[in-house]
């Protein structure tokens, strides 16, 4: 198999269903999520997996998913069925709800970091928000983008934070509270989100 077939070398790429510039919205969205998929696979390689086999469980489904939802974002077929589906929005929600509950309270807002791979879940979680506000931006241009989506994508920026919170807490290292910050969390949510 050759890796390269020098289609692209005008400026335009393949997707689902035809061919689009590689600047477009569409491609920044679904090439957003592969990086997002890159990151979560270099958290991985950084989780002992005796402490966080349950992590590395949710981090390989995850991967899977993201690459169902960057099939989903790189399609303009008419004919096409999104792979992402309500559930896995679903098994996001249960795990952020288990991950605050083992989690310290916490009432302000906290720095990336304490520990390696926490940090590196801080990393996919602000790729994730980048990803979140193209799809918004895709669903803008093309309404037929499906809203799974975003919803998914937005899920994800949570669990990422809620996870790297966890991490720290399993290896003993306390989050660093941004000093300047009011107390914004109350049980473990926004204040305005009550």
């Amino acid at each position: 198999m050759r890796l390269y077939t020098r289609t692209g070398d005008k400026g335009k790429t393949s997707i689902i269903g035809g061919r689009v510039d590689k600047d477009d919205t569409r491609v920044e969205a679904y090439g957003t999520v592969d990086e997002v998929n890159c990151f979560v696979g270099q958290a991985m390689q950084e989780l002992d997996s005796e402490i966080f086999s349950d992590v590395l469980t949710d981090l390989e489904r995850i991967q899977h998913e993201l690459f169902d939802c960057g099939g989903d974002l790189a399609n303009i077929s008419e004919k096409w069925e999104s792979k992402l589906q309500k559930d896995s929005i679903d098994y996001l929600e249960k795990r952020i709800d288990e991950f605050v509950k083992e989690a310290p309270e916490l009432e302000r807002f906290i720095l990336p970091g304490g520990t390696k791979p926490s940090a590196s879940i801080h990393l996919a979680r602000t790729v994730t928000r980048r990803a979140e506000r193209l799809v918004v931006k895709l669903l803008k241009a093309d309404p037929k983008t499906p809203e799974v989506a975003l919803q998914y994508i937005n899920r994800l920026s949570d669990y990422f934070f809620a996870l790297a919170r966890v991490i720290n807490y399993r290896l003993n290292v306390k989050d660093v509270e941004y000093v300047r910050s009011a107390k914004v969390f109350r049980d473990g949510k926004r204040k305005e989100e009550k």
